[in-house]
C-alpha cells in the first residue's frame, strides 16, 4: 500500500539567486514536500521508527536550503537527492520550492519549482 506525507510551507531565509544582492539581501522561501510510503506498520504499531520522521525532513530541507545556490533548481535536486538517501522506506518525493517576492521587475508573488520523481 502506499500512503502520501506531507509537510507543507516549511518556512524559511536563505540568500539563493543569480544576483549578487540575494546572495547579501537573501530572501523568503517556503518548501512544500509530499512523499510517497507505506507507513500502514507504523499507524498499526503506533511506530515512528516504521514510518518517515517529519523531523528529519525538515532538517534535510533547513541544511540544504542554507547552502547558496544561484538557482533553486539546483537546491531542490540536493534536497530530493538526500531524500532517496536518508528516508527509509520512501518510493517517491515531490519538492517544491516556492520563493516569495522574487526580484524579478514586476509585480509578482512568487515562482516555483517542482522536482518529483
Amino acid at each position: 500500500m502506499i500512503n502520501i506525507i506531507r509537510v507543507n510551507k516549511i518556512r524559511l531565509f536563505a540568500y539563493h539567486g543569480c544576483l549578487e544582492e540575494e546572495g547579501r539581501i537573501g530572501g523568503q522561501y517556503e518548501v512544500n514536500v509530499v512523499l510517497h510510503t507505506d507507513f500502514m506498520e507504523a499507524a498499526r504499531q503506533d511506530d515512528l521508527t516504521q514510518t518517515i520522521d517529519y523531523v528529519l525532513v525538515n532538517r534535510i530541507v533547513h541544511e540544504e536550503m542554507a547552502i547558496r545556490s544561484k538557482l533553486i533548481e539546483d537546491v531542490a535536486l540536493r534536497i530530493h537527492t538526500r531524500f532517496k538517501k536518508e528516508l527509509q522506506n520512501l518510493h517517491k518525493s515531490s519538492v517544491e520550492i516556492v520563493k516569495l517576492s522574487p526580484p524579478i521587475n514586476g509585480d509578482v508573488e512568487s515562482v516555483s519549482v517542482i522536482l518529483e520523481d
